[in-house]
C-alpha cells in the first residue's frame, strides 16, 4: 500500500514540475515581448523572421563606385537584418540595358536594379516595373527633392522609380595651365558665365603650339551631346518642343549652337578631335591632367576621378549663349513589376533615395544631391569637403539648383537618340553639312515620334 502511494505521490510530482516548466516558460517570452528584448524594429524575433534575399543589379563605371555601392548596401543590411542583398554589376551602357532586356524576357529579372533615365519611360511602357505609388504615399515624403528630379521620376503622374541623385554638365579645367598663362579662372557663378565668345577667346589663348603640332588644347567636350544640349538650351533652344510631340532641332537657336562648337575645332582650331584621345591612349581626364588640355566640358561624376589626380582641378559653370544653363539627370533606383518581395524591394529603394545613402557618394564626387535641403547652408556642410570640392564650387549651387530636365530622359524610345547622335557625328566629323544634318535629324524624330502617339 505504501509502495503504490509513494508511487502516486511521485507521478503527481513529476507532472507539476513539467507543468511548471512550461507555465515559466511562457511567462518568459510574455515579458520578452514586453520589454522588446530580443526583437528587431517590427517587434518581431529575429528568429522567427524570414530572411529575404533582393537580387539588386547595376553597372560599374569606376571601381570606386562599385565600392560606394557596397558599402552602402553593407548600412542596409545592418539596418534591415531580415533582408539580404545580392549585388552584381553589368557593364554600363547600351550593354547593359540590351543584358537588362534579356533578363526580363528569359524571366531572369533581379528585384532591384539601376536604370538609366533615358531608359526609364521605356521600361515603364514595356511594364517592366513596379508602380511605388502607394508606397511613396504612405512612406516618402517627395517634398524636399528637387523639381526636375520628380519630373523625371514621375511618369503620368506615377511613380516606379526614385532618381538616385543628380550629375550635370559643368567645366573642369587645370588651374596650373590657367596660372602659368596669366589668364582668369572660368566662373563658377552662372551670374558671371562666360559669353560664348569670351569662352572661345580664352580657349584660343591656351591652344599652344610648336610648329604645326598642337601640343595643348584650349577645349574639349563640347562635341559629345550630353553637353551639346546643355549650350542649346543656354540658347532657348532644345532638341523637342515643350511637350516633347515634335522635333525642335531645325531652328535657327539649335543651328548657331552647332555651327559654333564645329567652327571651335575646325576653323579656330582650338579643340582636338575624339580620335586624338583615342590615339594617345588617354582618357579626357587625363588629357586634363597632363595638360594636352586645358577645359574639358564634361559630366559633373568626373569629378570623383578628377580630384585622386595628383593636380589642381577647378569647376566653372559653362558658356553661355543668352544664360547660363546646364540640365540635370541621374540614374533611378526601380524594381521589377514581377519581383516576390514587393515589400522590400521598395526598403532598398528607399533607402537608396536617402541622405545616408547618397550623402558617401555626394562626399566622393561622384553626385550631386537631389534634395533642396542639401544645397542649403546647413546642408552643404555634410558633403562639400575640401580634399574633393575645389575652392569656389559653392557658387555653382543656383547653377545645380536650377538646372533642367534632361530632355532624352522625357522619351520612351532610344531610337531617337541614336539616330540624332549619328547625325551630328556626321556633321562635326564633316561628312554631312549642317543643313542636311537638321533635316535628317527633324524627319526622323518626327517620324518616331508619331509611332508613339
Amino acid at each position: 500500500m505504501k509502495r503504490k502511494v509513494v508511487i502516486m505521490l511521485s507521478c503527481l510530482l513529476t507532472l507539476f514540475l513539467l507543468l511548471a516548466a512550461c507555465g515559466g516558460n511562457n511567462a518568459g517570452q510574455e515579458s520578452g515581448n514586453d520589454t522588446g528584448a530580443e526583437t528587431d524594429r517590427s517587434g518581431q524575433s529575429p528568429a522567427s523572421e524570414e530572411v529575404v534575399t533582393l537580387k539588386f543589379v547595376g553597372w560599374e563605371v569606376s571601381p570606386l563606385e562599385s565600392e560606394s555601392v557596397k558599402k552602402g548596401l553593407e548600412m542596409f543590411m545592418e539596418q534591415n537584418p531580415n533582408i539580404r542583398v545580392e549585388y552584381t554589376t553589368l557593364p554600363s551602357g547600351t550593354q547593359y540595358v540590351a543584358k537588362m532586356q534579356a533578363m526580363f524576357l528569359g524571366g531572369e529579372e533581379p528585384d532591384v536594379f539601376f536604370l538609366q533615365s533615358d531608359y526609364y519611360r521605356d521600361f515603364v511602357k514595356r511594364g517592366y516595373l513596379l508602380n511605388l505609388d502607394e508606397y511613396i504615399a504612405n512612406d516618402f515624403s517627395t517634398d524636399d527633392l528637387i523639381d526636375s528630379a520628380i519630373l523625371l521620376s514621375t511618369v503620368d503622374g506615377s511613380f516606379y522609380g526614385i532618381e538616385s541623385c543628380i550629375v550635370a554638365p559643368v567645366l573642369f579645367y587645370n588651374k596650373s595651365i590657367f596660372d602659368k598663362a596669366g589668364l582668369p579662372y572660368p566662373p563658377s557663378d552662372p551670374n558671371e558665365a562666360w559669353t560664348w565668345e569670351e569662352f572661345v577667346d580664352v580657349a584660343k589663348k591656351l591652344t599652344i603650339k610648336n610648329g604645326d603640332k598642337v601640343e595643348q588644347y584650349g577645349a574639349y567636350g563640347l562635341e559629345d551631346y550630353y553637353q551639346t544640349i546643355a549650350l542649346i538650351m543656354s540658347n532657348g533652344g532644345n532638341w523637342f518642343n515643350e511637350d516633347y510631340t515634335a522635333s525642335a532641332v531645325n531652328t535657327p537657336e539649335v543651328r548657331e549652337v552647332l555651327q559654333a562648337i564645329y567652327d571651335l575645332r575646325v576653323v579656330e582650331g582650338a579643340s582636338p578631335e575624339t580620335k586624338l584621345l583615342q590615339n594617345a591612349g588617354m582618357s579626357a581626364s587625363q588629357m586634363l591632367q597632363t595638360g594636352k588640355i586645358a577645359m574639358l566640358a564634361a559630366g559633373s561624376w568626373s569629378l570623383q576621378e578628377l580630384a585622386n589626380m595628383d593636380f589642381e582641378v577647378g569647376v566653372g559653370v559653362l558658356p553661355k549663349f543668352k544664360e547660363a544653363v546646364t540640365h540635370g539627370q541621374a540614374h533611378l533606383h526601380v524594381a521589377s513589376k514581377n519581383t516576390k518581395h514587393p515589400d522590400e524591394a521598395w526598403k532598398l529603394i528607399k533607402f537608396l533615395s536617402s541622405e545616408d545613402y547618397q550623402l558617401q557618394n555626394v562626399r566622393a564626387g561622384l553626385w550631386l544631391p537631389n534634395r533642396k535641403s542639401l544645397y542649403s547652408e546647413e546642408g552643404i556642410q555634410k558633403w562639400m569637403t575640401d580634399s574633393v570640392y575645389p575652392e569656389g564650387f559653392e557658387q555653382l549651387i543656383p547653377y545645380l539648383l536650377n538646372s533642367k530636365v534632361y530632355p532624352y530622359a522625357m522619351l520612351p524610345s532610344q531610337k531617337i537618340q541614336e539616330e540624332t547622335t549619328a547625325q551630328l557625328d556626321a556633321f562635326f566629323y564633316g561628312t554631312l553639312d549642317l543643313d542636311t544634318a537638321l533635316a535628317n535629324i527633324e524627319r526622323s524624330v518626327n517620324r518616331l515620334l508619331a509611332e508613339m502617339q
